[in-house]
């Protein structure tokens, strides 16, 4: 398997190469029809286009596209087709990187799987075991997981994985440097080798396509866009600015602009949240922070308001990078510039989602014009700066 995987589509070579597909033409059954109509959705993105079919034969799969292209569906419609009818066991296991993952995952799941009677369970940190414990042995079809709580429960027996059939992971790069290669290495030898494997990815780094080589069988590459591109429906803004004035230009840049939708701010740190969200507060504007150090329920609540509106500013750390599928988020604002290129891509892939258009502001001070180079030469693209008066550093 070679980095470079020709014969990749772009984007917009894949939207129009599938733009008259509709769900009906990947093979699927009236039932998981009827769900998708429930849902509202007649044609599938790209990713899914080219992966259903293939995951619906029984092939390996690695899926390579942007973030915000559906990819979660792209593996969740095939396997509630695959688990349809069967019988009631433990037959498909995901990994995910996050708690926020593992929810939007379940919710997939449901959402698409409504009338199957299909039971999904979400495990992760950060709650009680004996809710999940008792939902374990009590038997499920689909476990979505981070892979911390679940070496947990396998370490109690609360789990087996004697009759399981496809194994996905998902937001693989991610999870490789979370840490949980160790983690991943012990679940997986668990697992018959004669199973399916779908592992789906926003970048293929060199760690990724080692793993893929390790637990995939003759996969199928399936790329739409090329690695570490950034959405094209979303534009890019840096705003040269010292370090100390960040908060203000971020409430100048909300007076001035009066966005209408939601925002989602991006800081490095935790302690870097918490302080902008008093800013915020303090300037009449109602925000919620999310990051690890704040409790699960206090995480759900956060992206509760922000999802049904009632918060219209959520600051956050990377954890919200990945896994956040939220309409209406009209800005992201790079609080912070992230030090790794391909975060930039993810922070900014949470607006211009589904086709919509959206803005992605980047806080430059001095010290961060290299890692602002850095990512202007990954995404293949020049930010053009805005100076705003009073603000620019250079002045």
């Amino acid at each position: 398997m070679t980095r470079k995987q020709p014969g990749a589509l772009t984007l917009a070579q894949a939207e129009a190469s599938t733009s008259d597909i509709t769900f009906k033409d990947l093979g699927l059954s009236p039932p998981m029809l009827a769900s998708l109509d429930a849902a509202g959705y007649t044609k599938p993105t790209p990713i899914q286009a080219q992966a259903v079919p293939l995951a619906l034969k029984g092939r390996d799969i690695m899926g390579l596209a942007q973030t915000g292209t559906g990819k979660t569906a792209a593996f969740t419609i095939p396997i509630i087709e695959r688990l349809m009818g069967g019988p009631a066991r433990t037959r498909a296991l995901i990994l995910t990187p996050t708690r926020e993952l593992c929810q939007q995952v379940e919710e997939s799941f449901r959402k698409y799987g409504t009338g199957t009677g299909l039971h999904v369970v979400s495990v992760y940190g950060g709650v009680g075991y004996d809710v999940q414990t008792t939902a374990l042995r009590g038997g499920v079809d689909v476990i979505v997981a981070t892979p911390g709580r679940l070496i947990d429960h396998l370490e109690k027996q609360n789990v087996v994985f004697d009759e399981l059939e496809v194994l996905v992971l998902d937001e693989a790069d991610r999870m490789l440097d979370m840490g949980f290669a160790p983690q991943i290495n012990r679940i997986v030898a668990q697992i018959h080798p004669y199973r399916q494997t779908l592992l789906f990815s926003a970048t293929m780094p060199p760690e990724v396509e080692a793993l893929a080589r390790k637990y995939l069988r003759k996969p199928v590459v399936v790329q739409v866009g090329r690695r570490s591109a950034a959405a094209t429906t979303v534009r890019h803004y840096v705003y040269p600015v010292p370090k100390h004035r960040k908060a203000e230009l971020l409430t100048h840049l909300l007076q001035a602009t009066k966005p209408e939708d939601s925002i989602l701010v991006f800081t490095r740190t935790k302690h870097g949240a918490d302080k902008v969200v008093r800013h915020l507060e303090e300037q009449g504007y109602s925000a919620d922070a999310l990051h690890a150090d704040k409790t699960q329920a206090q995480r759900e609540q956060a992206l509760a308001r922000f999802k049904a509106g009632q918060t219209r500013l959520l600051v956050a750390t990377d954890i919200a990078q990945r896994g956040l599928d939220i309409s209406g988020i009209s800005h992201v604002v790079n609080y912070d510039v992230p030090q790794q290129a391909e975060d930039y891509v993810h922070r900014i892939g949470r607006t211009g989602r589904a086709a919509k258009e959206g803005d992605a502001f980047t806080f430059m001070c001095a010290d961060e014009i290299g890692m602002v180079r850095t990512i202007e030469r990954v995404i293949g693209q020049e930010i053009p700066r805005i100076s705003v008066a009073g603000y620019d550093f250079g002045t």
